[in-house]
Protein backbone atom coordinates (compact mmCIF):
# COMPACT_ATOMS: atom_id res chain seq x y z
CA UNK A 1 0.00 0.00 0.00
CA UNK A 2 1.40 3.42 -0.93
CA UNK A 3 1.07 6.86 0.65
CA UNK A 4 -1.47 7.99 -1.95
CA UNK A 5 -3.83 5.16 -1.01
CA UNK A 6 -3.33 5.81 2.70
CA UNK A 7 -4.12 9.51 2.29
CA UNK A 8 -7.56 8.65 0.93
CA UNK A 9 -8.44 6.60 4.03
CA UNK A 10 -10.15 7.73 7.22
CA UNK A 11 -8.43 7.76 10.60
CA UNK A 12 -10.45 4.67 11.60
CA UNK A 13 -9.22 2.75 8.55
CA UNK A 14 -5.65 3.87 9.22
CA UNK A 15 -5.97 2.73 12.85
CA UNK A 16 -6.98 -0.76 11.70
CA UNK A 17 -3.96 -0.94 9.40
CA UNK A 18 -1.71 0.21 12.26
CA UNK A 19 -3.18 -2.53 14.48
CA UNK A 20 -2.59 -5.15 11.77
CA UNK A 21 1.04 -4.03 11.55
CA UNK A 22 1.22 -4.21 15.37
CA UNK A 23 2.34 -0.58 15.61
CA UNK A 24 2.39 0.95 19.08
CA UNK A 25 1.74 4.55 20.09
CA UNK A 26 -0.61 5.41 17.25
CA UNK A 27 -3.64 6.51 19.27
CA UNK A 28 -4.15 10.26 19.24
CA UNK A 29 -1.93 10.83 16.22
CA UNK A 30 -2.98 13.20 13.46
CA UNK A 31 -3.71 11.65 10.08
CA UNK A 32 -0.32 12.61 8.57
CA UNK A 33 1.55 11.26 11.59
CA UNK A 34 -0.46 8.03 11.40
CA UNK A 35 0.38 7.65 7.70
CA UNK A 36 4.07 8.20 8.44
CA UNK A 37 3.97 5.56 11.21
CA UNK A 38 2.23 3.06 8.90
CA UNK A 39 4.76 3.66 6.14
CA UNK A 40 7.61 3.18 8.60
CA UNK A 41 5.96 -0.05 9.75
CA UNK A 42 5.64 -1.22 6.16
CA UNK A 43 9.28 -0.36 5.58
CA UNK A 44 10.32 -2.53 8.52
CA UNK A 45 8.02 -5.38 7.46
CA UNK A 46 8.61 -5.31 3.70
CA UNK A 47 11.84 -3.38 3.35
CA UNK A 48 10.36 -0.98 0.78
CA UNK A 49 7.76 1.78 0.32
CA UNK A 50 6.45 2.40 -3.21
CA UNK A 51 4.75 5.65 -4.27
CA UNK A 52 4.22 7.96 -7.24
CA UNK A 53 3.42 11.54 -8.09
CA UNK A 54 3.71 14.28 -10.68
CA UNK A 55 7.04 16.09 -10.74
CA UNK A 56 7.42 19.78 -10.03
CA UNK A 57 10.98 21.03 -10.53
CA UNK A 58 11.93 24.09 -8.48
CA UNK A 59 14.38 26.81 -9.61
CA UNK A 60 17.11 25.39 -7.33
CA UNK A 61 17.17 22.19 -9.41
CA UNK A 62 15.54 19.78 -6.98
CA UNK A 63 11.94 18.72 -7.23
CA UNK A 64 8.95 17.18 -5.53
CA UNK A 65 6.47 14.56 -6.56
CA UNK A 66 3.06 16.11 -5.93
CA UNK A 67 -0.05 14.09 -5.14
CA UNK A 68 -3.38 14.11 -6.92
CA UNK A 69 -4.99 14.11 -3.48
CA UNK A 70 -3.80 17.71 -2.99
CA UNK A 71 -4.59 18.74 -6.59
CA UNK A 72 -0.87 18.58 -7.39
CA UNK A 73 -0.14 21.47 -5.03
CA UNK A 74 2.47 21.40 -2.26
CA UNK A 75 1.35 19.09 0.52
CA UNK A 76 2.61 17.04 3.45
CA UNK A 77 2.93 13.88 1.33
CA UNK A 78 5.33 15.38 -1.22
CA UNK A 79 8.34 13.28 -2.15
CA UNK A 80 11.71 14.99 -2.56
CA UNK A 81 13.77 14.28 -5.68
CA UNK A 82 17.41 15.33 -5.79
CA UNK A 83 18.88 17.38 -8.65
CA UNK A 84 21.14 14.44 -9.56
CA UNK A 85 18.15 12.13 -10.08
CA UNK A 86 16.37 14.75 -12.18
CA UNK A 87 19.44 15.06 -14.42
CA UNK A 88 20.24 11.34 -14.51
CA UNK A 89 16.77 10.35 -15.73
CA UNK A 90 16.09 13.49 -17.79
CA UNK A 91 13.00 14.25 -15.73
CA UNK A 92 10.84 17.24 -16.61
CA UNK A 93 8.03 19.14 -14.93
CA UNK A 94 4.79 17.21 -15.29
CA UNK A 95 6.36 13.75 -15.55
CA UNK A 96 4.57 11.08 -13.53
CA UNK A 97 7.29 9.26 -11.62
CA UNK A 98 6.99 6.20 -9.40
CA UNK A 99 9.53 4.36 -7.35
CA UNK A 100 10.77 3.39 -3.93
CA UNK A 101 10.89 6.05 -1.24
CA UNK A 102 12.18 6.33 2.30
CA UNK A 103 10.64 8.15 5.26
CA UNK A 104 12.15 11.46 6.39
CA UNK A 105 15.28 11.21 8.51
CA UNK A 106 15.80 13.39 11.59
CA UNK A 107 15.67 17.03 10.55
CA UNK A 108 13.95 16.27 7.23
CA UNK A 109 10.32 17.04 6.44
CA UNK A 110 9.67 15.00 3.31
CA UNK A 111 9.87 11.45 2.06
CA UNK A 112 12.71 11.07 -0.45
CA UNK A 113 12.83 9.10 -3.68
CA UNK A 114 15.46 6.36 -3.49
CA UNK A 115 14.96 4.58 -6.77
CA UNK A 116 13.02 5.49 -9.93
CA UNK A 117 11.02 2.55 -11.26
CA UNK A 118 8.73 4.12 -13.84
CA UNK A 119 8.43 7.43 -15.69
Amino acid sequence: MDATQLTKMTIAELSKIAQNLKLEGTSGLRKQEMIAKILEGQLKANGMIYDEGVLEVLPDGFGFLRSQVYNYLAGPDDIYISPSQIKKFGLRKGDTVSGFVRPPKDGERFFALLQVKKI
